[in-house]
């Protein structure tokens, strides 16, 4: 009874911390004079991305290979198809430029170097392969020429904010309550998120599912959760740039960062089906990327159609189990 309780509460926490995480986040971008898609790639994500880092950190060090790699492409899937799709579906969002010439085609590209990474090789084996220390390096290499360049496009875009875009907007919360909610928001998601995926996945194994199982779905699904929360109350008040930046910049956090920080951690044994789920990641990537690419948005109707690709792989997963 108790692990249900403590799931009630992560929920609520959730759902608290990303409302005064979004609120804070977005007054940030004004009172910095920078555009909410930047502070969605960079803060918002890194935020969002905390409890995938926890739980993948920590399953390295354990040895649990399976559910360090299984929870971040579950979670990078869940992000992509389910995030970006409700959020689209709550209200169209337009896909800002640098988003579509950097972001998602740079989502796409580390997606396939994990797949190359993942797929039996004579280096590896030829039955087994592993994720080394020298490709976890390799991945958080890419993550901090990510992160300088996404810098950059912050400083540069700050100089081209004119006083008058923004100086009607950066009073509306004070420096102190601005800071205050951001601290919160960040403690409510990361505790409520541990909550979540400590006792749902109690509760999995009481049924006792397997390890890749439970890192596919109920794992990933509980450190998805801020993600989801963050990206709905975002597109709810009309801060669509900051729900599909925080989707996108989680996404690249979680392969180049946490997997990487992971894998640099400990070496991680690639599991076969691993290689299928990454082969899906990539080709649900080329989608979302081809529907925001035709007229620079995401309209309700690509949403609508993002989630039922999500419950195929649901459903596949629970099939192959």
């Amino acid at each position: 009874m108790i692990m249900y309780l403590l799931l009630l509460l992560g929920f609520i926490l959730l759902i608290k911390g990303a409302d005064l995480f979004v609120d804070g986040s977005s007054s940030i971008a004004r009172l910095l004079h920078i555009p909410s898609i930047i502070i969605g790639l960079t803060v918002v994500a890194f935020g969002t991305s905390m409890p995938e880092a926890s739980v993948s950190i920590t399953a390295a060090l354990a040895g649990k290979n399976d559910l360090s790699l299984s929870n971040v492409i579950g979670s990078n899937l869940f992000n992509l198809l389910v995030v970006v799709g409700i959020s689209a579906a709550i209200k169209p969002m337009k896909v800002q430029t640098s988003v579509l010439k950097k972001d998602l085609p740079l989502s796409i590209v580390v997606t396939v170097l994990l797949l190359v990474m993942s797929i039996p090789s004579p280096y590896h084996g030829e039955k087994v392969s592993i994720l080394s220390r020298m490709e976890g390096c390799i991945l958080l290499a890419v993550f901090l020429a990510y992160l300088a360049v996404t810098v950059r496009q912050a400083l540069k875009a700050r100089q081209d904010y004119s006083d008058d875009e923004t100086s009607e907007e950066n009073t509306e919360i004070s420096i102190p309550v601005t800071i205050l909610y951001v601290i919160l928001g960040i403690v409510g998601i990361i505790w409520g998120g541990d909550l979540v995926v400590d006792s749902a996945s109690a509760i999995a194994l009481t049924f006792g599912w397997s390890e890749t199982f439970i890192g596919l779905t109920i794992v990933a699904l509980g450190t998805s959760l801020p993600e989801l929360v963050t990206s709905v109350v975002a597109a709810r008040k009309g801060e669509s740039d900051l729900a599909l930046g925080n989707a996108v910049g989680s996404n690249l956090f979680n392969i180049l960062l946490v997997l990487g920080a992971s894998t640099a951690v400990h070496p991680i044994i690639v599991n076969p089906f691993t290689v299928y789920d990454t082969i899906f990641l990539a080709i649900a990537s080329i989608i979302v990327y081809l529907f925001a690419i035709q007229k620079k948005d995401l309209n309700r109707k690509e949403g609508l159609m993002m989630i039922p690709l999500y419950i195929i792989f649901f459903i596949y997963i629970i099939v192959r189990s």
